[in-house]
């Protein structure tokens, strides 16, 4: 009975010796939408200063701000419907980690301050924007 355990506790001690564990974490946060470049990093969300929304990349979601209450959605609101989503601006919110990316709209909004051609061009929200120039890359934090 002895030698049968001796043998079954040096079979086990050289299992587990021989087997290496290995621990796999892929972190796949989603596939960015058809409009936004490719992030440097894989981010969560994106921030469109021009119209002060953010884009919920895994959750394929719209977060906008309408009568001081935050609503995702899938598609854009239709009074944003006519912005040009690949001309403009898109900051890559790399520093953020959450699940309400809004609570910093405030300091995302001074720092990633929009163009203001939305509403500029008398369009106070509604219709196209006129003579959007869009904007270039930036340095990883999003496009400048």
């Amino acid at each position: 009975m002895k030698t049968m355990k001796l043998v079954l506790l040096s079979v086990f001690i050289t299992i587990t010796v021989n087997t290496h564990a290995q621990v796999s974490v892929n972190v796949n946060v989603g596939v960015p939408p058809v409009w936004a470049p490719n992030a440097p990093v894989e981010v969560h969300y994106y921030y469109l200063p021009d119209i002060e929304v953010y884009y919920d990349v895994p959750a394929r979601r719209y977060i906008y701000l309408r009568n001081g209450r935050w609503f995702r959605s899938a598609a854009l609101p239709a009074h944003y419907r006519g912005y040009d989503l690949r001309r403009g601006r898109t900051v890559y919110l790399t520093d953020y980690h959450g699940h309400r990316p809004y609570t910093h709209f405030k300091t995302h909004k001074v720092k990633y301050k929009g163009n203001g051609n939305w509403k500029k061009n008398g369009n106070n929200g509604h219709g196209k924007f006129k003579n959007h120039p869009g904007k270039g890359h930036g340095h990883g934090k999003g496009r400048d």
